[in-house]
Protein backbone atom coordinates (compact mmCIF):
# COMPACT_ATOMS: atom_id res chain seq x y z
CA UNK A 1 0.00 0.00 0.00
CA UNK A 2 1.63 2.96 -1.21
CA UNK A 3 1.36 5.89 1.63
CA UNK A 4 2.70 9.85 0.92
CA UNK A 5 2.84 11.20 4.77
CA UNK A 6 3.64 15.31 4.39
CA UNK A 7 5.17 17.01 7.55
CA UNK A 8 6.31 20.39 8.00
CA UNK A 9 3.43 23.37 7.78
CA UNK A 10 2.42 25.29 10.18
CA UNK A 11 2.20 29.20 11.61
CA UNK A 12 4.53 31.69 10.32
CA UNK A 13 5.24 35.55 9.64
CA UNK A 14 5.87 36.78 6.27
CA UNK A 15 9.63 36.46 5.37
CA UNK A 16 10.20 33.64 7.33
CA UNK A 17 11.55 29.89 6.39
CA UNK A 18 9.39 26.68 6.45
CA UNK A 19 10.51 23.12 5.09
CA UNK A 20 7.91 20.19 3.98
CA UNK A 21 9.02 16.61 3.93
CA UNK A 22 6.94 13.73 2.55
CA UNK A 23 7.93 10.24 3.62
CA UNK A 24 6.87 7.66 0.89
CA UNK A 25 6.41 4.03 1.50
CA UNK A 26 5.43 1.13 -0.69
CA UNK A 27 6.78 2.45 -3.85
CA UNK A 28 10.18 2.07 -5.48
CA UNK A 29 10.80 5.70 -4.72
CA UNK A 30 13.15 6.59 -6.89
CA UNK A 31 11.24 5.23 -9.75
CA UNK A 32 8.78 8.11 -9.45
CA UNK A 33 8.41 11.76 -9.89
CA UNK A 34 7.56 14.19 -7.39
CA UNK A 35 5.79 17.21 -6.73
CA UNK A 36 4.86 19.58 -4.48
CA UNK A 37 1.00 21.19 -5.27
CA UNK A 38 -1.13 23.56 -3.00
CA UNK A 39 -4.96 24.42 -2.79
CA UNK A 40 -6.79 27.02 -1.03
CA UNK A 41 -10.39 26.62 -0.56
CA UNK A 42 -12.18 27.46 -3.31
CA UNK A 43 -9.42 27.08 -5.95
CA UNK A 44 -7.93 24.34 -8.02
CA UNK A 45 -5.13 22.25 -6.55
CA UNK A 46 -2.24 24.81 -7.79
CA UNK A 47 1.58 22.71 -9.17
CA UNK A 48 4.43 24.27 -7.22
CA UNK A 49 7.36 22.12 -7.94
CA UNK A 50 8.61 18.66 -9.42
CA UNK A 51 11.50 16.66 -9.29
CA UNK A 52 12.44 14.02 -11.31
CA UNK A 53 13.43 10.49 -10.10
CA UNK A 54 16.65 10.96 -10.72
CA UNK A 55 16.82 14.41 -8.67
CA UNK A 56 18.65 15.47 -11.47
CA UNK A 57 15.79 17.90 -13.05
CA UNK A 58 13.27 20.42 -11.20
CA UNK A 59 10.60 22.76 -12.23
CA UNK A 60 8.81 25.36 -10.36
CA UNK A 61 5.34 27.77 -10.21
CA UNK A 62 6.80 31.08 -11.40
CA UNK A 63 5.13 32.17 -8.06
CA UNK A 64 7.79 30.40 -5.97
CA UNK A 65 10.96 29.98 -8.49
CA UNK A 66 14.06 31.84 -6.49
CA UNK A 67 12.29 31.23 -3.17
CA UNK A 68 11.17 27.67 -3.16
CA UNK A 69 13.96 24.79 -3.35
CA UNK A 70 12.59 20.81 -4.25
CA UNK A 71 15.00 18.17 -3.14
CA UNK A 72 14.66 14.59 -2.45
CA UNK A 73 16.48 12.00 -0.85
CA UNK A 74 16.32 8.54 -2.46
CA UNK A 75 17.69 6.58 0.23
CA UNK A 76 15.19 7.84 3.02
CA UNK A 77 12.38 8.01 0.39
CA UNK A 78 11.67 11.69 1.15
CA UNK A 79 10.58 14.60 -1.05
CA UNK A 80 11.08 17.59 0.59
CA UNK A 81 10.17 21.27 -0.08
CA UNK A 82 12.25 24.28 1.16
CA UNK A 83 10.07 27.51 1.44
CA UNK A 84 11.89 30.64 1.89
CA UNK A 85 10.71 34.15 2.20
CA UNK A 86 7.45 33.33 2.66
CA UNK A 87 4.26 35.38 1.87
CA UNK A 88 0.96 35.43 2.90
CA UNK A 89 -0.24 34.36 -1.26
CA UNK A 90 1.54 31.11 0.32
CA UNK A 91 -1.18 30.19 2.55
CA UNK A 92 -2.53 26.71 1.15
CA UNK A 93 -2.72 23.13 2.15
CA UNK A 94 0.29 21.76 0.90
CA UNK A 95 0.36 18.03 -0.90
CA UNK A 96 3.29 16.19 -2.45
CA UNK A 97 2.05 13.80 -5.07
CA UNK A 98 4.09 10.83 -6.97
CA UNK A 99 4.19 9.82 -10.35
CA UNK A 100 4.99 6.75 -11.76
CA UNK A 101 6.95 8.27 -14.41
CA UNK A 102 10.58 8.99 -13.48
CA UNK A 103 11.70 10.90 -16.19
CA UNK A 104 8.99 14.05 -16.70
CA UNK A 105 7.53 16.31 -14.34
CA UNK A 106 3.60 17.86 -14.59
CA UNK A 107 2.66 20.95 -14.03
CA UNK A 108 -1.06 19.39 -13.51
CA UNK A 109 -2.68 17.20 -10.86
CA UNK A 110 -3.71 14.87 -13.66
CA UNK A 111 -0.71 12.52 -14.22
CA UNK A 112 0.18 11.88 -10.32
CA UNK A 113 -0.78 8.47 -9.33
CA UNK A 114 -0.40 8.95 -5.28
CA UNK A 115 -1.16 12.27 -2.82
CA UNK A 116 -0.78 12.74 0.75
CA UNK A 117 -3.14 13.86 2.95
CA UNK A 118 -1.89 17.69 3.39
CA UNK A 119 0.30 19.56 5.42
CA UNK A 120 -1.53 23.26 6.50
CA UNK A 121 0.92 26.65 5.60
CA UNK A 122 -0.05 29.57 7.06
CA UNK A 123 1.92 32.79 6.36
CA UNK A 124 0.50 35.83 8.56
CA UNK A 125 1.53 39.52 7.07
Amino acid sequence: QVQLVESGGGLVQAGASLRLSCAASGLFFSMYSMAWFRQTPGKEREFVAGIRGSGNRTNYANSVKGRFTISRDNAKNTVYLQMNSLKPEDTAVYYCAADSNPFETYSYANPYDYWGQGTQVTVSS
